[in-house]
């Protein structure tokens, strides 16, 4: 292979290498296998255009034509003429695709569906790099300034991912870079001959096919640069592995605490409302969750992620706090009295291999956490944090949990909390707008005490003050968000806990909210599903005796607390869990189908019946094989009618090319020349006749191809300088024979007809010796199987000659 088709191959390679990092952003790998082949087709047509060859910007140019048809064909067919060529309403389509695709980009959380809009992007993203890559690599040859747009492509990956691209998907894309820089560096040596030094070379070797190396010496210089890029590659990668992590996240991404050893260390504030809102608003229910409990109901197994106890006007958020060694039995609830009926329930739980987060989910409250790794322990929100990196990512655990039930009359007599609690949980930032309070006021103005003002509030929220459950609203949980949410009464489970939450706080009750998820779907093998449309977040307001209480303002959304109804059903506390779970009750998170499920929760399904066990989302649509293919089968005919043609103009290059410095590279280049000369006049007719010599071969083609002339004294000089070379005991150093091959192949050009001239340039005769070549070389690999097969066999009926050892 030359050195530009292996520039050309290592730039494609460089190219889908850096490519994969965009695999984590899409949950179908499908994309890649489209963009990789249609990145391939592009990199052939580069070659054989640069084989012709044509002007840079006329490569440039036909490469990014066959990219469009091949776009066109494969995703606006339906709009093309002839399902290939792109007119005004392709052009169209391909607008409403990318429009599309930047919505559903903002709109997905990581891993995104493979709608037709994002395999868009992608592919021509991709095909776009891929273009700039071997424009600037291999048309142009220069190969550093082409990691500029693999850079953009990768830093596009680990933006949108937030990090999750990872070490392996950067190791891969500087491995593309160094590959390509390597094999310029390579390209750049060829073209200095051999390099000076070393050991001799063997006699009659000569440069005719390209450069040698003295001894190895030439790819010194290729070593070392294989040595410094591994080099910087290794630092590249050790360095951020010995920095502290400074990431975070909370329904998906990695980050937590810091700081190591036992004790110590703090947790930052985290904001969950991107998040949950993409979560809920994905087109597939994927699994998050799975676990399996010993409990008698799952109507109440919220699993908390983590509490956001801090408001100051621009957000609800955590505090930060101090995390410690997680205990063996964590200590009673916070405020939690003995005369509250309570019951321990053990679950065991299951993450998703994809799901990876710093905080654990968690049913309220945990009394025992049994997993391993790196976890630390919250007192505070009564959380576990990842530490040093360690995420939810496939992790198996169990928990013991309390399922509290207090009485209406519990909470009604419920005492003042403690002052500190009080005045931290009951801020509220100045910017609140004063209709926050005056609604909250208007709302409980009937209310006796701190439990009716909050079940008032609840049933505001869920039932009697108009609200719409919209998951497509504009999420926020500012002081500006909470007034138009009062406003216009449409948000999702964000606007109504943050809202009820910011009330409570106004009317003097301690308050704060938790991000997690409802308790899912049970399954037919015992086991409850939760899946990223479980995403939930639900208000936890403090009253002294019970500790802090669920509620549920959200319409159409979890389960509404026994203990904020009108009549609370007797229930006596269990006896300790059992083993065995039990599936007698499973209520699903999912709400009941009801007449007044609203629009928004009839299309993700989340109105319970058949829709709820997966939501019908944009999928992949698979490989579209048959538009490719119809684009493919017509370069296909175009290569194989051009393929004598681009293999003339190749050998040709080769032949004439100046290649070596040495007498015996000159010697080769004067013959490579003189086979040039009657290969073109085969082309035109004149076969050659190896058994004559160059002079009367040259005074043949001189009359059977009526030169005259310029063009045939050409051919004499050739051959004269051809008898130097095979006769001369001491032959001159000539000069390449360019000149006199293009001269004679002006001559028979212009004494041939247009027929004869037409087919010379398309179906050259002289292509006939790739198939002699390929033919000897079948052969010669046919030798040397007869000949390992024979020494094989000689060498089996040696060991059955062998005389045993064995005596009788």
């Amino acid at each position: 292979m030359s050195g530009r088709g292996r520039l050309a191959l290592c730039a494609t390679a460089a190219t889908l290498m850096t490519a994969g990092s965009l695999l984590p952003l899409v949950d179908k790998a499908s994309w890649f296998l489209t963009a990789a082949l249609l990145v391939a087709v592009q990199a052939g047509v580069g070659a054989l255009a640069r084989r012709v060859p044509l002007a840079r910007t006329l490569t440039v140019a036909v490469q990014a034509l066959v990219a469009l048809l091949m776009l066109t064909a494969v995703f606006a067919g339906e709009a093309a003429v002839g399902g290939v060529l792109p007119g005004p309403e392709a052009f169209q389509e391909f607008a409403r695709l990318l429009t599309t695709g930047a919505e559903e980009v903002g709109r997905y959380a990581i891993p995104a569906p493979a709608t037709e809009g994002i395999r868009l992007m992608l592919v021509g993203g991709v095909l776009l790099i891929a273009l700039a890559v071997d424009a600037i690599a291999v048309t142009c040859r220069s190969a550093a300034p082409a990691g500029l747009p693999l850079l953009a492509l990768y830093s596009v990956a680990a933006g949108l991912a937030q990090g999750g691209a990872g070490w392996l998907w950067f190791l891969l894309a500087a491995s593309g870079f160094l590959l390509l820089l390597l094999a310029e560096g390579r390209d750049r040596l060829s073209q200095w001959g051999r390099v000076f030094g070393g050991a001799p070379r063997a006699r009659g070797r000569t440069a005719a096919a390209g450069y040698e190396t003295a001894g190895g010496s030439a790819l010194a210089p290729v070593r070392t640069g294989r040595r410094i890029g591994v080099l910087a590659m290794g630092i590249a990668l050790a360095v951020p592995a010995a920095l502290p992590a400074l990431d975070g996240g909370l329904l998906s991404g990695t980050g937590g605490g810091s700081g190591g050893g036992s004790g110590g260390g703090t947790i930052s504030a985290v904001n969950p409302l991107v998040s949950l809102q993409n979560s809920l608003n994905q087109p597939e229910d994927r699994e998050v969750l799975r676990y399996r409990t010993n409990s008698d109901s799952t109507k109440d197994l919220y699993l908390r992620i983590v509490a956001l106890d801090q408001f100051d006007g621009a957000a609800w958020k955590s505090s930060e706090r101090r995390i410690e060694d997680v205990p063996d039995r964590l200590p009673r609830p916070q405020g939690l009295g003995p005369g509250v009926r309570t019951t321990e329930i053990s679950s065991s739980v299951s993450a998703a291999g994809w799901y990876a987060q710093s905080y654990l989910p968690l049913p309220y409250p945990v009394t025992r956490v049994d997993i391993g790794g790196r976890w630390r322990y919250e007192p505070a929100g009564r959380t576990l944090v990842g530490d040093r990196g360690q995420t939810t990512k496939g992790v198996r655990y169990t928990a013991s949990s309390l399922i509290v039930r207090p009485t209406a009359g519990q909470l009604a007599a419920a005492t003042p909390p403690p002052a500190r609690l009080l005045r931290e949980y009951t801020k509220v930032p100045g910017s609140l707008p004063e209709v926050v309070e005056s609604t909250a006021l208007s709302v409980t103005k009937d209310a006796s005490n701190d439990y009716e003002r909050a079940v008032a509030l609840q049933d505001w929220f869920a039932s009697k003050g108009g609200f719409t459950y919209d998951t497509e609203v504009q999420s926020g949980s500012g002081t500006a968000a909470i007034a138009r949410f009062l406003r216009d009464k449409e948000g999702f489970c964000v606007h109504f806990s943050f809202s009820m939450a910011a009330m409570a706080r106004t009317l003097g009750i301690p308050a704060r909210v938790s991000v997690g998820f409802t308790p899912g779907t049970a399954q037919g093998d015992g086991t409850m599903s939760v899946g990223l449309r479980d995403a939930h977040a639900w208000p936890e307001l403090y009253f002294e005796g019970v500790g802090w209480t669920r509620f549920e303002p959200t319409p159409s959304r979890g389960s509404v607390p026994d203990y904020t109804r009108e009549e609370t059903p007797a229930v006596t506390p269990s006896d300790p869990a059992q083993a065995q779970p039990s599936t007698t009750d499973a209520p699903s998170a999912a709400p009941s189908v009801t007449d007044s499920c609203p629009p928004q929760m009839r299309r993700q399904g989340e109105c319970g019946g058949p829709a709820q066990q997966g939501g019908a989302g944009p999928t992949d649509t698979g490989f579209p094989l048959g538009p490719l293919l119809v684009v493919l089968g017509v370069l296909l005919v175009v290569l194989v009618v051009l393929l004598p043609l681009l293999w003339r103009i190749q050998v040709r290059t080769r032949r004439l090319g100046a290649e070596g410095r040495t007498p015996a590279d000159a010697a080769a280049r004067t013959l490579a020349g003189w086979r040039e000369i009657t290969d073109a006049a085969w082309d035109y007719g004149i076969a050659p006749d190896e058994s004559q010599t160059p002079r009367k071969a040259a005074a043949r083609i001189v009359r059977l191809g009526k030169l005259e002339g310029a063009s045939g004294e050409a051919v004499h000089r050739a051959a004269g300088a051809v008898e130097q070379v095979l006769y001369s005991p001491r032959p001159p150093v000539a000069g390449s024979l360019a000149e006199e091959a293009r001269l004679v192949r002006a001559g028979l050009r212009a004494a041939a007809g247009r027929g004869a001239r037409l087919r010379a340039l398309l179906a050259p005769r002289s292509a006939v010796r790739v198939v002699w070549a390929v033919s000897a070389r079948w052969a010669a690999a046919v030798n040397r199987w007869d000949a390992g097969r024979g020494s094989v066999e000689r060498w089996a009926g040696a060991l059955r000659r062998r005389p045993s050892r064995q005596r009788g």
